[in-house]
């Protein structure tokens, strides 16, 4: 099992150098397979481990080699398998093959396309090293790398200016957020000599290294700034819905299914020092409950199909992070897990119907695809029930955990948390409802290119359809559970990394919450219907009759880029100005001219000495002679 751990990170990275390093040489056909293969054999090699992690109970714990050794400073390139990574690598391999699956037909006419499999690779290759290492320094080297290839791949088309913009400025802000997880490593190094997870996240490591309570809150508030870029809450948000720049599958893989959760898995990882922090959890909830309710009501007057499901991915992640401050970190992990397969399903749905319509993402433009895109209909619509939270598919048992959750700890989280459930079937719904309900609105020559997508396409779909109906049972609600007989599998698979928390609801209160929740939603479901379908309400799309007021200030994303430009871009562009003309002009470059004058100047005078006249010569060896022994004398 230690060959295995140590080999799977690899397997994408050599699919990345033999498709990066091939020059072009290999075919489109060997490329795809190449790609798709390694991910594949990754997540084969992957369930086994799971499966022996499952048995014994035993983490697996696997050195490379000596990284860094200078005096007590060790640091080693190592692996650490144990129940938590184990399931974030079977999401990544699993859900990453059968994108990866899906983009060999949605990019195989771009010119870019080798380039992009092998940026996928990559992408894969940085993120098991995330989940996967053993020691800070190693996550973080997988940190930066997935955000490095969110760079590449979000400005994959280059050419257009606006997605270069959104690839520097995802870029930047998870920089930001980066600065607060390094604080947190040197914290951690400081206090503990370590940075290997399995010495220093234990109660006996915590309470021999005389860490104060204060510094444990300094601590965790770093580690949460890092996961706030990474995982697009306030204030480093507004950069996740601009990504959609990229590639449709990229937001699948990147900002949907793996890459956004790395700051939920960072916080689940160390959650022992975030439950010594009541301060810190108090913030990552407000945080996230905040974050969420601002992205629903943003996703619900978007029109952009891509636009809407990335907002709902900054919602979902506000509520894995109420999950995570309420210590319901099983609850987290497994919105994660839940989230990750109904979100890539959407996202690779909305993405056949992008392919269907020659590249337009305007939902106002679209209507009636349920007739000609049949697979991608219904897969898309098990997908929206998932995440509204419809049983028995998988986002109504996650849900319903975390609103437990919030029940029994905070009564205005859960309030709050309602609000934002419905809000999320009510956008859900719209998306649906006028993108394949009521009557085609696009162009006659769209109208002639609708058709379903190829079956490398539409097998993804259909797959992650049917996980997004089974994968809830993997987390059976508490109460019901023990009337039933039925064990909740992934807190007791979760139990060792991330301890118990058990609901205490009783079983009519669990049932009762149950069906108010799921009252509502299918209300809220019944409102869209006969708003958008039965009604036929399409927004305006002319930008002069564009709504006004509160709705205006929702469409228009509640100007937060606006506002971020003025108080941070503009005056951090005139200190660069002021810098570069001052500064760099004229002292840097003012000095260093100087010098070179100086040097000719005194060089044109020095030169004069040189007469040619031995005499002179003479003369001046004499003078410095007599005047190096007066210096001796004195």
């Amino acid at each position: 099992m230690e060959r295995l751990a140590q080999i799977i990170p690899f397997i994408p990275l050599a699919g990345f150098l033999l498709i990066g390093l091939s020059a072009g040489t290999l075919s489109k056909k060997a490329s795809a397979w190449i790609a798709s293969g390694a991910i594949l054999l990754a997540f084969f090699f992957t369930v086994p481990l799971f499966f022996h992690i499952q048995q014994t109970q035993l983490a697996i714990e696997v050195k490379l080699f000596d990284w860094i050794k200078t005096g007590p400073f060790d640091a080693g390139v190592a692996f650490l398998v144990d129940e938590l990574s184990v399931l974030f690598m079977l999401v990544i391999t699993g859900i990453g093959f059968l994108i990866h699956l899906f983009s060999v037909g949605y990019m195989k006419d771009d010119p870019g396309f080798r380039r992009y499999l092998s940026f996928l690779n990559f992408f894969i290759f940085f993120m098991l090293l995330l989940v996967m290492g053993n020691n800070l320094l190693v996550t973080f080297i997988g940190w930066e790398g997935v955000g490095l290839c969110s760079f590449m791949l979000i400005g994959f088309w280059y050419k257009e200016h606006a997605n270069n913009e959104a690839a520097k400025k995802a870029f930047v802000m998870n920089r930001i957020g980066d600065l607060g997880f390094l604080i947190g490593i040197f914290i951690i190094y400081q206090y503990f000599g370590t940075l290997d997870f399995t010495k220093f996240l234990n109660v006996d490591a915590i309470t021999a290294s005389g860490i104060s309570a204060g510094m444990i809150t300094v601590l965790t508030i770093s580690l949460f700034i890092g996961a706030t870029g990474k995982s697009a809450q306030i204030p480093l948000f507004t950069w996740l819905p601009d990504a959609m720049a990229g590639p449709t599958p990229v937001s699948a893989l990147i900002h949907a299914a793996t890459m956004v959760t790395a700051g939920i898995y960072l916080v689940a990882r160390t959650n022992i020092l975030f439950s010594m922090s009541p301060d810190t959890l108090q913030v990552v909830i407000w945080i996230g409950i905040a974050t969420s309710l601002i992205a629903s009501v943003i996703g619900i007057y978007q029109n952009d199909i891509k636009k809407v499901l990335a907002y709902s991915t900054v919602s979902q992640l506000g509520l894995m992070f109420v999950a995570l401050g309420l210590g319901a970190y099983t609850a987290a992990v497994f919105h994660v897990i839940t989230h990750a397969v109904f979100k890539a399903l959407l996202f690779l749905g909305s993405g056949s119907v992008i392919h269907a319509m020659s590249g337009e993402q305007d939902i106002r433009k679209m209507g009636g695809l349920s007739k000609v895109l049949p697979v991608t209909h219904i897969t898309f619509l098990i997908g929206t029930l998932a995440i509204a939270g419809i049983p028995p598919l998988a986002g109504f048992f996650s849900k319903d955990e975390i609103l437990a959750a919030a029940f029994e700890g905070k009564i205005v989280v859960w309030v709050l948390a309602v609000a934002v459930s419905l809000m999320t079937a009510f956008y859900m719904f719209r998306l649906y409802f006028l993108t394949f309900k009521g009557k085609f609105r696009g162009s006659e020559s769209q109208a002639a290119h609708l058709h379903e997508s190829p079956l490398n396409m539409s097998v993804p779909l259909i797959i992650l359809a049917g996980l997004s109906i089974v994968a809830g049972w993997i987390g059976f609600p508490h109460a019901l559970g023990k009337e039933l007989g039925i064990d909740h599998g992934l807190a007791h698979f979760l139990q060792p990394v991330l301890g118990g928390h058990e609901s205490h609801l009783s079983l009519s209160t669990e049932l009762g919450m149950m069906g108010l929740i799921t009252g509502l939603v299918i209300l809220v479901i019944w409102i869209c219907y006969n708003r958008f379908v039965k009604n036929a309400y399409v927004p305006a799309s002319d930008e002069n009759t564009a709504e006004s007021g509160f709705s205006g200030w929702a469409g228009k994303k509640f100007y937060v880029d606006e506002l971020y430009d003025k108080i941070f871009l503009r005056p951090f562009n005139r200190i660069g100005l002021l810098f570069d003309q001052f500064i760099e002009h004229k002292l840097i470059d003012g000095i260093v001219r100087g010098i070179g004058q100086s040097v000719s100047w005194s060089g044109g005078k020095i030169r004069f000495i040189q007469t040619g006249n031995v005499g002179f010569y003479l003369l001046v060896f004499v003078l410095a002679l007599v005047l190096m022994l007066i210096l001796i004398s004195l």
